[in-house]
């Protein structure tokens, strides 16, 4: 009779003990899941934190430079007041090109100017005609308006077109320039134009690993 007990006190002792260590399993490893995803969620908040700071600079980085195209602007439009510093951009942008009224006499000269040498370049004739009638809208800085007999070709080298055209191709050179190479920019996409900020679609932002 004791030698029963005995064996089933031992019995009892072992399958105590094999469901302790199962539960004792079970509770760690359920607490290891919830430390995991814990540190989960904290890589994840601290990703998008990371993230928004990252997109507020490159708004204060857009403002700063949409500030600065702004001044371009300004200087620009002083510079069409000047005649003499004005031919000579003027004669590159009709070589290339309606004007405003007010160019009309410097856009002639610059036509002059402009047909040998594209005799020169082309070797060949070309007959240029100064629109008398329509002209550019005078709240624009400056520049021409070129096309053909028929109107299906235009070139716009207004002096705002070829800004808007160096603020969309040489924004990495701009960004560069002005705050320093960036190592987390993976690659440049064309602006899609509109918005507040159109300049955003750069890949500056690098989500953290997760």
């Amino acid at each position: 009779m004791a030698l029963r007990d005995a064996d089933a006190e031992e019995e009892f002792n072992i399958e105590n003990g094999r469901l302790v260590q199962t539960q004792r399993l079970k509770i760690t490893e359920y607490y290891e899941k919830k430390e995991k995803q814990i540190e989960q969620q904290k890589k994840i908040q601290m990703s998008n934190l990371m993230n928004q700071a990252r997109l507020k600079v490159l708004r204060a980085r857009d403002d700063l430079i949409t500030d600065l195209l702004n001044e371009v602007k300004q200087r620009l439009s002083k510079v069409v007041k000047d005649t003499t510093r004005y031919q000579v951009p003027l004669d590159g942008l009709v070589l290339q090109g309606l004007d405003q009224k007010q160019d009309f006499s410097l856009v002639n000269a610059a036509v002059q100017k402009a047909i040998p040498m594209y005799k020169i370049a082309t070797k060949n004739d070309v007959d240029v005609q100064t629109d008398q009638e329509s002209y550019l809208p005078e709240d624009l800085v400056g520049g021409v308006e070129i096309h053909n007999g028929d109107h299906k070709i235009k070139v716009f080298n207004t002096l705002e077109r070829r800004l808007d055209l160096i603020d969309q191709q040489m924004m990495p050179e701009v960004q560069g320039a002005l705050f320093g190479a960036n190592a987390n920019r993976r690659f440049w996409t064309k602006p899609s134009g509109g918005g507040a900020h159109p300049r955003l679609s750069c890949c500056d932002v690098e989500a953290s690993d997760i």
